[in-house]
């Protein structure tokens, strides 16, 4: 710290020494050896700067650099424990760059994720990670023609599609559907999120292409659902349990949808899995610990951020990433607990939804 209170700068180091400010700045740097500065003199710059107790501004080497060093980051429900870990994996990520992360909540609605990127823009952000609500993207693609590097996580946006990060959604859903038939469920109606999202539409497109090639056909599978929300959940579960008595398994295309259904079965006295079994996509930090540990099928959620992080840091750094490395598929596996039952082989023969 400076004799007078003040915080030491470069030009406080240099003064003490009685060199130039671009040696000192070049020493602390790691560049000494680069501009031929002696070593001796470089010790010395060191000692200096821990005496003076000398911080480098990182405001000021932003402006020198066009770097403000922090990253922007909207997600639809910052609430929802699949995004929370995004934006911790993303956080961590950062940190190990020296970048701090700016969070915006979009609530799952696009003039607000809209707002959130031109608030971050202002910001002078480095580079944007957004997990769209996905129906609509001239905000983000207003970014890439701009030049502001972009990366999307989860939900694929854009035409061509921006660089993304995102879970083979597809896989999941044929995954859930085998599953389901091999306990011997045929009475399967499915709660969806936000339709025409790419998680949904990915997810319930293969979950119902899959119950075909076992014979249930599409039009046997009751669906509902309107957002991916807890309250949505709820009511699409109510919806279904009222016009589809029959139903022995419900599959919830996220974590949040399956929080939805749970709680209306538990209202109703409703017993998971003797009465009704259900599967969740997403796994949830308490799916565990519940009453009847929940069935799901997980997403890397971790890997997701962390990889979204480093596909934006090859943008922003100038390697351009091969069209691969632009467009990531996480795997996701069933991981099997208690909450769907086994059907008897005669249970569901002869009888619709």
């Amino acid at each position: 710290m400076a004799g007078n209170g003040q915080r030491a700068t470069l030009r406080t180091v240099a003064e003490r020494l009685g060199i130039s400010v671009s040696t000192v700045s070049r020493a602390l740097s790691g560049q000494g050896g680069r501009y031929r500065i002696r070593p001796e003199t470089v010790g010395a710059v060191r000692a200096a700067a821990a005496d003076l107790q000398f911080r480098p501004d990182p405001v000021a080497r932003g402006l020198r650099m066009r770097r403000t060093h922090s990253l922007g980051l909207v997600v639809p429900d910052a609430a929802n424990p699949f995004f929370a870990e995004i934006a911790a994996s993303v956080a961590d990520a950062a940190r190990l760059r020296g970048h701090a992360v700016l969070l915006c909540d979009s609530r799952e609605t696009t003039e607000r994720e809209a707002e959130a990127v031109r608030l971050l823009m202002d910001r002078k952000v480095d580079g944007l990670i957004v997990c769209p609500v996905g129906l609509r993207a001239d905000h983000l693609e207003a970014c890439r023609a701009g030049g502001l590097p972009v990366v999307v996580a989860d939900r694929i946006v854009g035409s061509p599609p921006l660089p993304f990060v995102a879970a083979d959604n597809a896989a999941g859903g044929r995954m859930a559907a085998a599953y389901l038939v091999k306990r011997g469920h045929r009475r399967i109606g499915l709660l969806q999120g936000l339709p025409g999202s790419t998680p949904n539409e990915e997810r319930k497109t293969a979950f119902l292409a899959e119950l075909a090639r076992h014979g249930i056909p599409r039009r046997l599978v009751p669906v509902a659902g309107e957002e991916f929300s807890e309250a949505a959940g709820a009511g699409a579960a109510s919806a279904l349990l009222d016009r589809h008595p029959g139903l022995t398994a419900l599959f919830a295309l996220s974590n949040v949808v399956a929080m939805g259904a749970l709680r209306v079965l538990a209202a109703r006295g409703i017993s998971v899995p003797r009465d009704l079994s259900i599967l969740g996509f997403d796994d949830h930090p308490y799916a565990a610990l519940l009453a009847t540990p929940l069935t799901v099928i997980a997403q890397p959620v971790e890997d997701l951020g962390r990889r979204a992080a480093e596909t934006l840091f090859d943008r922003i750094e100038g390697r351009a990433p091969s069209r691969a490395r632009a467009a990531v598929r996480l795997p996701v596996r069933l991981v099997e607990r208690a909450s769907v039952a086994a059907q008897p082989p005669d249970a569901t023969k002869g009888t619709r939804p």
